[in-house]
Parts: C-alpha cells; structure tokens; sequence
C-alpha cells in the first residue's frame, strides 16, 4: 500500500485564512444612528453644515453657475481702421503713412515720432560711435573685413573721422551716412490723441451655436457720427486713441515720444439662460510693455524707403516710436445642463456629511465618554451560519501563531475526552 504524501505545512491555515477572507468580503456594513445629547457638539455640528450649505448654495451656484455647461475662449475675428491727419514740422501724415501694417489686424502701431536719415547710399563712412570697438587712433586698430553683428557694416580697414566732434572710428563699407550720424527727428504725436480706431470685433461659441457682434444692428449712418461711451454708446466701438491711453493709465506725451504697447481686452462673459441683449462686451485698457525696465523700456522699429536717383539705388532710413494697440479678445459663455447640476448636488450632500465625520472624531478623541460611545456607535451583528468556520481575524492570528486553536464542536455539548494513553 502507497504511504500517503503528507501535506506541506502550512497548506491548512491558509486554507483557513482563504476562507475568512472570503466570507469576510461578503460581510454588509449599515450605518448606526446614535443620538449624543451635547449642546456643544450639537452647535458645531450644525454650524458646520450650515457653512457648507452656504458655500454650495451662494459660492457654487450662484457666484460659479455650477449648473451650466461652460466654453471658454470664443472663436473670434477683429478687424480695424485708423483714422485721421497728423502733422510735423516738414509734412502732413495721413493714415497711409503713420499705420503699420495697414491691413487692419488685431495688432498695429500707430507712429507717433521718427528720427529719419535720409539719401542713404551704398559706400564707404566711418561707423557708429556707439558700437563697441568702434573708435580707433590709427589705421592699427582697425581689422580688415571685420564684421559686428551690432555695427553697421564690414570694417574697411582705415580710421577716419567721425562725422562731428575729434573723434574717429573705424570706417565701414555700409550704407552711408550711418543713422545716428545724420538722423533728424520728427514729432507727430501732436494730432494723434484725436486719431479714432474702429475695433470691429465678432465672437462665436460653437457649443451653443451663439453668435454676437460689438456693432449695433442700424440701417443709418449710425457709426459717422458716434463714438464709444460705455453707457449710451456700448456698440460703437470707435475709440479715440487719447481715450485709451487714458483708460489706460498712462501720459500720452511720454508715450508718443518713447513708445509703448496699450492692449484694449474685450471680454464677452454671457449667460445664455438669458436673452442674447444681456451678452454685452466689456472693455478694459492696460499698458502690456515693461514700463519701468530702463533696458527695453518704450516700444520702436525700423523701415526703409528705396527709391532710384540717377541710376543709383538710394533708401530713407526711418526709425519710428510708437503706440503699438493689441486688440485681446477672451470670455466664456454658460447655459443650464443637468448633468453638472446632477454632479454639483451629489458634491453638495455628500460634504455635508463632512460635519458627522468632525463630530465623530471629537467624540471618540477628546471627549470623556468617548469609549461609551465608541460601544454605542459600533456593533457587530452575526448571522448562525450551517457550519461554524472561524472569521477571517482569528484564522489570520492562526496563521500568524497568535491565538489557540479553535475548541472541535462535539455532537453533546460536551468537550471530547482524550485520547487513550494521555493522563487521567
């Protein structure tokens, strides 16, 4: 007869430990309601879900609109058009001639000073002083074809004078005369606060299918004879540019000689659960540039005009400070869903029990009757079961070693006597 191969140790209890865990999982837990007559606990208890139910009721909902589906970031179109004529002490300037670019975009710079040099031609002329290792004593300290990335031009090799003054630099093979050897500037800022800018400006939210734009719908002549005025005038967006720079917080003089970046923002913030007349922009005006960096402080740029003088290519170079406007479109837009105000009520109740949690945990930590009520808040209740198997804590304490085995259940109640050879 075969020997019967014994089991690996251990292979019981985990056998037993298997079955805890598994009865264990099928256990159902039900919440006890245990009343605690404290009139202090009872305040914060209240108090507590009182400033949860504010912070849903006023905060969520009502400040937030939590029960709307929301869209951020319209789409948007902006197109513009600068009027008007300024002058400086050599020549009128029209629109043509003070925008830049003139295609009516979202940017553009109004041009408020130049500093022009004119009857630039290719040659030969000493280089700026302002470069570095420009100035020179002698042809020495001149390097032939040595090119500054910051210069002018290719070093020809010779030291000459400089346009005024005794100094020398070093001449470059460019187009002459440098700029700030001979520039020449010119004010045209005086005219200019009374320049008007038209901000046409449409929005789109494709999730609602709304549109809208900043100009009222009238047959007339409506936009020849109006400007913007925020309560008389909201959907006539024709701005005079002192009034921005105004609205802005800045001097328009300072701004006209050093230039700098004004960004008119419209934010189209709308609420369609009401009717379309109550989506209206709003507008708000700031300087974008860094005001008080004296290293890039003001905002210019420069161009060139060619044109031909006896065969010979020539070009005015311009250097021009101005006021560059960025139009900033930006909003959202909400309306009623069921599905956030279904997840925002469920959010809601469910904090509440946030006040219970709190009780609970000063009851059972600070308060003296704190095991009283830990007796009276948990229970555990067991249903007989066909045949008795131990929960899944002691067959884990078997397994670990920590408890005696369980008492084998015997057919009369009473304990099973021992085996024959043991003590009497």
């Amino acid at each position: 007869m075969a020997a019967v191969e014994p089991k690996p140790p251990g292979t019981s209890a985990a056998q037993r430990l298997a079955r805890g865990c598994w009865s264990a999982f099928w256990d159902y837990e039900t919440p006890k309601v245990v009343v605690v007559k404290d009139r202090p606990l009872g305040v914060v208890y209240r108090a507590v879900q009182l400033l949860i139910l504010l912070y849903f009721v006023w905060y969520v909902f009502i400040v937030q609109k939590s029960y709307q589906d929301r869209e951020t970031g319209p789409e948007s179109s902006v197109i513009t058009k600068v009027k008007g004529i300024s002058v400086s002490e050599h020549k009128v300037w029209d629109v043509e001639e003070y925008v830049k670019p003139p295609e009516g975009g979202s940017v553009f710079s109004i041009i408020t000073r130049i500093e022009v040099t004119s009857s630039q031609t290719l040659g030969t002329c000493p280089e700026s002083i302002r470069v570095s290792n420009a100035t020179c004593d002698s042809d020495k300290d001149c390097t032939v074809g040595e090119l500054d990335m910051l210069g002018n031009g290719m070093h020809t090799g010779r030291c000459v004078p400089y346009y005024y003054g005794p100094s020398k630099t070093c001449e470059v093979s460019a187009w002459c005369p440098v700029e700030d050897g001979a520039s020449v500037s010119q004010f045209l800022g005086k005219m200019a606060p009374n320049f008007t800018i038209l901000i046409k400006n449409s929005i789109h939210y494709p999730k609602f299918r709304f549109s809208k734009g900043n100009i009222a719908s009238r047959k007339d002549n409506y936009l020849k004879h109006c400007t913007f005025d925020e309560l008389s005038d909201l959907y006539c967006p024709i701005f005079k540019l002192g009034f921005i720079v105004q609205a802005a917080g800045e001097n328009f003089t300072e701004l006209a000689h050093k230039g700098g970046v004004i960004g008119v923002i419209i934010n189209w913030d709308c609420d369609l659960d009401l009717s379309a007349s109550k989506c209206n922009p709003k507008y708000s005006f700031r300087r974008l540039d860094p005001k008080h960096v004296p290293a890039s402080s003001g905002y210019n740029f420069r161009f060139a005009k060619y044109y031909s003088v006896n065969g010979t290519t020539s070009r005015t170079l311009i250097k021009a400070y101005g006021i560059r406007i960025d139009v900033i479109v930006h909003g959202q837009a909400g309306k009623f869903s069921l599905i956030p105000t279904i997840i925002n009520l469920a959010t809601a109740l469910t904090s509440i029990g946030v006040g219970s949690f709190l009780c609970d945990w000063i009851l059972l930590t600070f308060m003296n009757k704190n095991k009283v009520y830990s007796h009276k808040k948990f229970d555990k209740v067991c249903t007989p079961p066909r045949q008795a198997t131990a929960s899944w804590p002691v067959t884990l304490a078997l397994v670990l070693g920590q408890a005696p085995p369980p008492t084998p259940h015997h057919p009369s109640g009473r304990p099973p006597s021992p085996p024959p050879g043991l003590g009497s």
